[in-house]
């Protein structure tokens, strides 16, 4: 790890916590993904979905769907480098039998966050599973097989993810977008850096493809913080 990184460790710089504003099914959120993951080795990171395709928003897969997904998934292979599976792009969005529905792995979240604050690490899984093998990631029975596929037990998964159902996950999605707004953020993604009762909205977007300049920004804010 490197030296940017362990320069805002909580136990070096007082409390820092990244807040991450995001939703399952966001093309723009899986671009992010690696500088996500990258800072996550160095400080920790709340989730706050906000249900881009949840109740009225959920969506089905049409030709309409398909070529608006497209045109952005191009620019965020272009400015990023993550890739999208043939099965994604072939398979699942011309499958019109298909919905996207972020309330389900949202869900799938709350509980890997309940069971052992795996939240984040099977939010990654959920967008290789949708993005690059075409999964149906709204559909509980592949959430509960990306789920053990991070190592989380089956039966601990399944206690987990049935009370998030429904209001706990619809409330989560409310609180997710009420923070939102109090930072004035664009959308999804949005990051906001908080110490000590501080709140700053970083710029992630400007450091696609960039995870050690990434790094590097996030230490300097957290030391003029300080």
């Amino acid at each position: 790890m490197n030296d940017q990184a362990t320069s805002f460790r909580p136990g070096n710089a007082g409390a820092v916590t990244l807040h991450y504003i995001l939703d399952p099914l966001c093309g723009w959120c899986y671009a992010v993904a690696p500088l996500i993951q990258a800072a996550h080795e160095s400080l920790p990171i709340r989730l706050h979905a906000g249900g881009m395709m949840a109740g009225p928003n959920r969506r089905p897969v049409t030709p309409q769907l398909r070529q608006m997904v497209e045109q952005h998934d191009r620019r965020i292979a272009r400015l990023s480098g993550q890739p999208f599976g043939e099965a994604y792009r072939d398979g699942l969005l011309c499958d019109q039998s298909a919905v996207f529905d972020s309330e389900p792995p949202i869900t799938a979240m709350l509980a890997a966050d309940e069971i052992d604050g795996r939240g984040l690490d099977l939010l990654a899984r959920m967008q290789t599973a949708h993005y690059v093998e075409g999964r149906r990631i709204s559909d509980p029975t592949v959430l509960r097989t990306v789920a053990l596929d991070i190592g989380l037990d089956g039966s601990a998964f399944d206690a987990a993810y049935a009370p998030q159902q429904g209001e706990p996950t619809k409330a989560h999605i409310r609180a997710s977008r009420e923070r939102l707004a109090r930072v004035d953020g664009a959308g999804f993604p949005t990051l906001v850096l908080e110490r000590e009762g501080r709140y700053e909205v970083m710029d992630i977007m400007g450091y696609l493809g960039q995870p050690s300049a990434w790094l590097s920004r996030l230490a300097a804010v957290s030391r003029s913080n300080s």
